[in-house]
């Protein structure tokens, strides 16, 4: 089974989300916008949700007014992105880094496949 990538977006805590998640799992591949290989900080939602699906990372976004009419757009064109996990304002990046992580080590193949799934799990 191949763990999930994550792609965090421009308004999250990246640097202390990924120092978290290194610490805990080298081996978790996490980029953030703005970082080499990973989308520029300019980028629209649009092109989040392209490079996301054409390189395979579940996108973790605070997005949540304007992400679900950006995911169903994408996906009435024929496209799919690995998932989009939505983070409340509240979350601290402790927290993230735990939901993350759980996703990593649980979660099936394409189980968030064309999806919008807020965190917390439940």
């Amino acid at each position: 089974m191949s763990q999930p990538a994550f792609l965090l977006d421009e308004n999250m805590a990246h640097r202390t989300i990924c120092k978290l998640l290194l610490q805990r799992e080298p081996g978790m591949h996490t980029l953030a916008v703005g970082q080499s290989g990973a989308p520029s900080l300019s980028a629209s939602d649009p092109e989040l949700l392209a490079w996301a699906e054409e390189h395979g990372y579940l996108l973790v976004t605070r997005n949540r007014a304007s992400m679900p009419l950006h995911l169903r757009n994408h996906l009435s064109t024929g496209r799919h992105v690995p998932g989009i996990l939505v983070v409340p304002q509240r979350m601290a990046p402790w927290q993230v880094s735990d939901q993350l992580y759980l996703i990593w080590v649980a979660s099936l193949p394409n189980e968030f496949q064309d999806q919008i799934v807020y965190l917390p799990l439940r």
